[in-house]
């Protein structure tokens, strides 16, 4: 394989990492780069790539970014609600009684050393069926679009009261208007009486909130104060949110205590339970059936122990997220009505069952699609979703926003008997609560992706929870990828990096020494390499790199490509006309796009067509240059061409989902700037994503066996 321009190239050094999530540091520090995490993007990280749909129908005014904020407040006050019918939580530092005395008697039992005692599956028991909704047979003459949020805008009064607070302790000026927004109308109080509840701002850390304490209380703060062990619990599952997770083993969250100098993280765990700042949980074991088939006389053998069940903490907007999907997911389970489809295996699956998953690689993404159009021709009414818009399919965003699609009947639900959502490992538990929420008894979900790419860039691991249930149909798809770069990815998610024959440079490897080569040749490739020996434009070639930060990182690449392919001053708070930006019109969303004007409303873009506005004051936090993006922003979009850059200090952060994803962006040319020497064939054969902690597999189970049973 060879570089596309004929000229050699050098190796390279520095490790692009990406940031943890920004907000103004406290007092001396600098924010610690980090390796690429789930979560962790900056403004305009989590997913590549996806363009936002037009409002047909939508309300003048309504952003996508406000509409999406809309329905996921909807998901959560329907949470609300069925949580108040499950008995009122427990107060903060209220006497803990029932379930959640017993779950906290469990804690102690494990800390003791003990049995335990016999739990409940979760903090919240599972509510009985709830009664089945009809779905329209028709759609609805008017939809009900979801009102407008307000966003939460502390008062100037607050604002400035928050400063006072944080002058006192040292702490910058700059946290005021966060701590606010985050804390509410009474937050300078809450922060007097507790410093360490600065923690809830995104990006403080521990050293820096335990400063601002000292300052504020002086002899009465400690690292024993209660206050602060309530805190740090939180925050650490805080933390594991942002890598993916939903909950954290009860042992791990006292061995982080420990290192946090938490004289008695035990303690201090029972502590921040008892004050309801997190939940508790431990699923119980499926009973195995009683063998019958002993004779009389023989002794019964005693059954060995398994694996003791886990004891879990998390937050509770995670749990009950994830307990409403499992909800959800057994609703549409049960309320199906089986059908005789004909046509290939998944339609056949279709037609019989509520949930179906399937299995396969960019080329598989047609069998959904057919489906779809197959359903659509038995008069049903069928929506194509996906992370990203593109296959003929509507984002995920836009549906649940209203922007396009269906939109909702009186009741709040889609108005649909059949949804098919491309790229499901991208869906978050949120997110995913919130479709299935949106889903009317009887409708039909069939879930389609590629099991070795990325996972979600926010907390949860839906489609690999439900693979792993086996609680549905599941169908793989026989269909290759075509072509070298097929072949090359179809091996990466084997485990194997394959040399393979590449006779119209589709594939080339591009050896560099160092990260200031890296850049060189990357701007070389983008602008000039590519464009002339492949064809492919500048504007559809994509580069993609292993994090933000660090000398070949996105932030590295993009000022040296804007450089060269659209210099300028920044005019527009750092941004040109002409400049390829990625936009965060909500957490965990990207979009990319190209800016168009600025003026007095704010920065004008052009993503795939459709004109996007974003805010002066949002341009900061919402906006970055997107010709260099990570691997979790550009999972579900693809390019003609792609250059995926590797510097010597990624090694570390390669796995083989990065690998195979990043690989797979490309559709007629993919060129690796290539640094990591052996690294890169360790990382396809041995590099594994880390695991996420999460309760929706047991959560479902338990549902299923329960019905199951109920129904014998």
């Amino acid at each position: 394989m060879t570089e596309p321009s004929g000229d050699t190239a050098p190796p390279e050094a520095d490790e692009p990492t990406a940031d943890a999530q920004e907000a103004p540091a406290a007092p001396g520090t600098e924010p610690e780069p980090g390796p690429e995490e789930p979560g962790t993007e900056e403004p305009g990280t989590a997913e590549a790539g996806a363009t936002e749909a037009g409002a047909e129908g939508a309300e003048p005014g309504l952003s996508e970014a406000q509409a999406e904020l809309a329905a996921q407040r909807e998901l959560r006050e329907k949470i609300e609600r069925r949580k108040a019918e499950r008995g009122a939580p427990v107060e903060a530092g209220g006497k803990l009684t029932g379930t959640a005395a017993d779950l906290l008697a469990a804690v102690r039992a494990v800390e003791s050393g003990e049995k335990p005692v016999s739990v409940p599956r979760a903090a919240v028991p599972i509510p009985a069926p709830t009664p089945e909704r009809t779905a329209p047979a028709a759609p609805p003459e008017t939809t009900v679009r979801p009102p407008a949020p307000e966003a939460p805008v502390a008062t100037e009064e607050t604002t400035e009261a928050v400063r006072q607070v944080l002058q006192r302790g040292g702490a910058p000026e700059t946290l005021a208007a966060p701590v606010a927004a985050v804390l509410g109308e009474g937050a300078a109080r809450a922060l007097a009486d507790d410093p360490w509840q600065l923690l809830a701002v995104p990006g403080v850390r521990p050293e820096q909130a335990d400063g601002f304490a000292r300052a504020l209380l002086g002899a009465e703060c400690g690292p024993a104060d209660p206050r602060r062990a309530v805190a740090l619990t939180a925050w650490l599952l805080e933390q594991a949110v942002l890598k993916g997770h939903t909950a954290l083993e009860i042992g791990a969250v006292r061995d982080a205590l420990a290192r946090l100098s938490v004289p008695e993280p035990d303690k201090a765990v029972d502590l921040a339970v008892s004050e309801a700042a997190i939940l508790v949980f431990q699923e119980e074991e499926q009973e195995e059936p009683e063998d019958e088939t002993e004779t009389e006389g023989e002794a019964a053998a005693a059954p060995a122990p398994g694996p003791e069940v886990p004891v879990l903490l998390g937050l509770e907007r995670y749990a009950l997220a994830e307990e409403s999907l499992a909800d959800g997911l057994a609703r549409l389970i049960r309320t199906a009505e089986a059908a005789e489809w004909d046509g290939p295996e998944l339609a056949r699956a279709a037609g019989a069952h509520g949930l179906v998953l399937h299995t396969g690689g960019e080329a598989a993404r047609a069998e959904p699609a057919a489906l779809a159009e197959a359903a659509r021709a038995r008069g049903l009414r069928v929506a194509l979703a996906a992370h990203t818009a593109r296959d003929g399919a509507l984002p995920v965003a836009a549906l649940l926003s209203g922007a396009a699609g269906p939109g909702r009947d009186a009741e709040g639900t889609l108005a649909l008997d059949l949804l098919v959502v491309l790229d499901a490992p991208q869906l978050d538990v949120e997110t995913a609560a919130t479709l299935v929420e949106a889903l009317p008894d009887g409708c039909r979900l069939v879930l389609s992706g590629d099991p070795y790419v990325l996972g979600a860039a926010g907390p949860g691991r839906v489609f690999a929870d439900l693979l792993a249930a086996k609680v549905t149909p599941q169908i793989a798809s026989r269909v290759p990828d075509p072509g070298p770069i097929g072949e090359l990815v179809s091996g990466i998610g084997a485990g194997e990096l394959n040399q393979v024959a590449a006779p119209g440079k589709e594939v080339v490897i591009v050896p560099v020494r160092d990260a200031g080569e890296a850049v060189h040749r990357t701007v070389q490739l983008v602008a000039d390499s590519i464009p002339r020996a492949i064809g492919v434009p500048t504007e559809q070639t994509q580069v993609i790199t292993v994090g933000h930060g660090g000398s070949a990182g996105t932030r590295a690449l993009n000022a040296a490509l804007k450089e060269r392919l659209n210099p300028g001053p920044g005019r527009f708070g750092g941004f040109d006309p002409g400049d390829r930006v990625a936009h965060s019109p909500a957490p965990g969303r990207t979009v990319t796009g190209t800016v168009v004007s600025a003026d007095a409303e704010g920065l004008h873009l052009d993503c795939a067509g459709e004109r996007v506005v974003v805010p002066k004051e949002r341009v900061e936090s919402a906006l970055r240059h997107g010709w260099a993006l990570t691997a979790h922003q550009a999972a579900g979009a693809r390019w003609p061409a792609a250059v995926v850059v590797l510097p010597g200090d990624a090694a570390g952060g390669l796995t083989r989902s990065w690998v195979y994803t990043a690989f797979g962006r490309a559709e007629r040319h993919l060129s690796v700037v290539h640094g990591v020497e052996q690294a890169l064939p360790r990382a396809v054969a041995e590099g594994r994503e880390p695991e996420r902690t999460t309760r929706l597999r047991p959560l479902l189970e338990a549902l299923l066996h329960e019905e199951d049973e109920a129904g014998a």
